[in-house]
């Protein structure tokens, strides 16, 4: 017994796989050698093991972390497999808080290594932290969109680095159309270097009436457009993240025709930036639910909030910090933002567990609170 409470304890995932009935015939086979003064103990002991494996285990879950990284972006995917994907790392140095942020959540989850580790592009609030946490998390393999393309030194530099913190290690350029190789889920990349996917398989592309209206937006020359964005498709659920792309970059996906389809859970392009979000792109994909990864500070634009907000079939818009440079009316009600106003406590996160018949939970762990959205 003392040996597999300490395999558990190193490998707690793997320990998983071990049948919550092995464990209680494991126990009972000690309990028939233990002095008699111990068997209640054993016992008890055995039953523990039963039912915390059994709450533990929690099969057919797709769990989804929104990491508080102050403005910046790190969503962690969980499959029910065990397999994971990190989506960027949020920013360097703050003494490795947000690889300290990001390993919180992998603590949750009940992982201790990351299989897949997608940069969307090489702004410092995306790659910056990527230095800190090879330091401290194993990584299977590093994606990206290839070469740094904005003309900026501060972004070259962010790169550079990049590069140095993954020398290597394996890294592979994805493009649209390509998929990330996560046991349990459907991961396809739809954008990346600039470019978008033709046709997304299993959806049959419909013209989008909001694309009449949608003014002509110029084509910024940073890294955000460059952007590598991702669907991620369990069973009947359906997870958008396309990083920072921009407006030019989000109409061809859905004008004239709508190519990703609608989605349950849309992570808010860009921080809730008004560069961002376009009415076409928002209402084409219908979210039913949006979380915005913004800053006190950052983002969380009036204009992106009143656009998702009215978007056609929208249910709840959480907010990982009270947009401080808004008004309230442009800001979500305080149980749906992980870190309000004046709350003197950070790295609250948002926790997203999927089901597949399209069913999911959003846990505000600021609150402990958890609203369930029932599959339709």
């Amino acid at each position: 017994m003392r040996q597999f409470l300490f395999y558990q304890q190193r490998n707690p995932r793997a320990a998983l796989r071990v049948s919550a009935r092995q464990r209680f015939e494991y126990t009972l086979a000690v309990m028939r050698i233990a002095h008699p003064t111990r068997l209640f103990f054993a016992f008890a002991l055995a039953f523990a093991l039963f039912a915390a494996s059994t709450q533990a285990q929690k099969p057919g879950k797709l769990l989804i972390y929104t990491i508080d990284v102050e403005g910046g972006q790190s969503t962690l995917l969980v499959s029910p497999t065990g397999a994971s994907l990190l989506v960027d790392t949020g920013w360097p140095d703050n003494n490795g808080r947000d690889a300290e942020r990001i390993q919180a959540a992998m603590k949750d989850a009940g992982i201790t290594k990351i299989d897949h580790l997608l940069i969307t592009h090489y702004h410092v609030d995306h790659v910056g932290g990527v230095p800190n946490l090879v330091q401290r998390v194993q990584i299977g393999e590093f994606l990206d969109h290839g070469p740094n393309r904005e003309d900026s030194d501060i972004t070259r530099h962010d790169y550079a680095a990049y590069l140095k913190a993954i020398a290597g290690h394996p890294r592979r350029i994805v493009h649209p159309g390509d998929t990330i190789n996560v046991p349990g889920l459907s991961v396809l990349v739809l954008t990346a270097d600039g470019e978008h996917i033709a046709s997304v398989p299993g959806v049959t592309p419909e013209p989008n009436p909001y694309c009449a209206g949608e003014p002509h937006w110029t084509l910024d020359t940073t890294e955000n457009p460059r952007s590598a964005g991702i669907l991620v498709r369990y069973g009947k659920f359906r997870f958008l993240d396309l990083g920072d792309l921009t407006k030019a970059k989000e109409i061809p996906l859905v004008c004239p025709k709508n190519l990703i389809g609608h989605v349950d859970l849309y992570l808010v392009n860009h921080h809730g930036m008004n560069l961002s979000n376009s009415r076409a792109f928002v209402f084409a994909i219908h979210p039913r639910v949006a979380i915005m990864n913004n800053g006190a500070h950052k983002a969380g634009s009036p204009e992106a909030w009143e656009t998702l907000h009215e978007s056609p079939g929208l249910e709840a818009l959480y907010m990982l910090h009270t947009a401080e440079g808004s008004d309230a009316a442009h800001n979500s009600a305080e149980a749906l933002i992980a870190k309000p106003k004046g709350n003197p406590h950070d790295g609250y996160y948002f926790k997203v567990e999927a089901s597949r018949n399209g069913s999911f939970s959003v846990t505000n762990t600021r609150t402990g609170q958890t609203k369930d959205y029932p599959h339709r």
